[in-house]
């Protein structure tokens, strides 16, 4: 349903979603956030400000514009990117998480999302149901904070939902088969906004993707 590897040579902020479904990126920054590429195989990634304290840290997001096509109500959904984190704890915002892909919050609609957690870098799969309530977790149990590139992959089937890193099962753990996500959100990467405590990610980032039903 949506697919970004970066590789755009238009310099406007945008990058175009490779699967045809025209989910379109946006970038909105705050505070001299900007949007800046690295060589990553055989194209490019987008890297995102560093690690920063303070209320006028530097902030990007890209966002698309908010369309159910992207919402996966309770069917079965896998959704993941590429990721390369600083050394922990150079790459980590402390002891709440950064927030790479998202769709939605925790209320309003529900949400399902990557983030890493902690400054240990820990990646971690989550979602909740529209109506609220409890919000499930599969947390790696290895981190990525290591300067190298992993392939990070999140799997709601049925009653379970699945973390992958680099293609090994690392932790799973059980939802409700009628949780739903309906959120009229915009699909958001690295981070929920540009706001104060954005939950902004501080990585590079390549080959995004969601693959619906």
């Amino acid at each position: 349903m949506a697919s970004y590897n970066f590789d755009s040579t238009i310099a406007d902020g945008t990058f175009d979603d490779g699967s045809g479904h025209g989910h379109l990126l946006r970038a909105v920054t705050r505070h001299g956030g900007q949007v800046a590429m690295e060589p990553h195989a055989a194209g490019q990634a987008l890297t995102f400000p560093p690690r920063c304290s303070g209320d006028d840290c530097p902030r990007l997001v890209l966002q698309a514009e908010a369309t159910p096509d992207l919402n996966p109500g309770n069917r079965p959904i896998r959704y993941g990117a590429g990721l390369r984190l600083a050394t922990a704890p150079a790459g980590t915002k402390g002891p709440d998480g950064q927030n790479v892909l998202q769709k939605g919050y925790a209320s309003e609609g529900g949400q399902y999302k990557l983030q890493v957690d902690g400054v240990t870098g820990k990646p971690s799969c989550v979602m909740t149901d529209r109506a609220g309530g409890t919000t499930y977790v599969a947390r790696s149990r290895s981190s990525i904070a290591d300067d190298a590139w992993h392939a990070v992959e999140c799997r709601r089937a049925g009653p379970t939902l699945t973390i992958v890193v680099d293609e090994q099962v690392r932790a799973s753990t059980a939802i409700p088969e009628t949780l739903s996500v309906d959120s009229a959100q915009p699909f958001s990467l690295g981070g929920k906004g540009v706001g104060v405590n954005n939950d902004q990610y501080h990585g590079a980032l390549d080959d995004v993707w969601i693959t619906i039903g």
